[in-house]
């Protein structure tokens, strides 16, 4: 059975996730309701970046559903999410360019994205049935130790994962910020504010799911330990 300790755990980080996830989706809403003072949607945005970058190739197609913006690296697609794709507002500026940012890193072969494709098909392979094993592992921990040490290794797959995706993240929006200031695409001062704390708080999900993965490996661990010093 799951210790008092690991529920307690999980509830924490669950409810900081929830809170976090609740505080970005509120910014994205105020943001997404502040017009952008240039005439330019999402899709104008991150054409206009990808054109300054001389990217070819990198297709900004519509998506669906809140917070679903992301860069395919192996369709070379940038998905914008309908409010993002269509908006006028600083929010979509802010977050086009930052999905254009990651195109950016692919085209000049950003080290740490490389890095973290590279992981992708392993941790997928980590992740699956990763639940039910942590949970076998709890179970039958006194009689098959051997179980606990294997979730440990699955799980700290993902935690590399999680932890090599903040640089990815954080220089996407730099360079987005970058872009957006120099091009004047955002007016200094309320705009330029405003999608600089949207990509805050979008990177903090990061932050928190990064934290998370490494509280939740150092219990695993040290439930570990305590295992084989009750074997000796």
């Amino acid at each position: 059975m799951f210790s008092n300790g690991y529920l307690i755990l999980s509830l924490v980080l669950a409810a900081i996730g929830f809170i976090v996830q609740r505080i970005l989706i509120s910014k994205m809403r105020k943001y997404g309701a502040m017009a952008l003072s240039r005439a330019m949607n999402g899709k104008d945005v991150a054409e206009a970046m990808l054109r300054y970058y001389n990217i070819t190739g990198v297709q900004v197609v519509a998506g669906q559903g809140m917070l679903s913006d992301h860069y395919n690296p192996a369709t070379r697609t940038i998905n914008l999410s309908p409010d993002v794709y269509e908006g006028r507002s600083i929010m979509a500026a802010a977050v086009a360019a930052h999905e254009c940012g990651h195109a950016v890193q692919h085209d000049q072969a950003y080290s740490m994205l490389q890095m973290r494709s590279k992981l992708v098909p392993v941790v997928q392979v980590a992740s699956f049935g990763l639940q039910w094993m942590m949970l076998l592992s709890f179970m039958l921990a006194n009689r098959f130790p051997q179980l606990m040490l294997l979730t440990i290794g699955l799980f700290a797959l993902t935690t590399i994962f999680s932890i090599i995706t903040l640089p990815v993240e954080f220089d996407a929006s730099k360079r987005a910020m970058v872009w957006l200031n120099q091009q004047a695409v955002l007016r200094s001062g309320d705009e330029s504010d405003g999608a600089k704390d949207a990509l805050r708080w979008a990177a903090m999900t990061y932050v928190v799911a990064a934290l998370s993965s490494i509280v939740m490996l150092v219990y695993l661990v040290l439930q570990y330990m305590g295992l084989r010093r009750s074997d000796d």
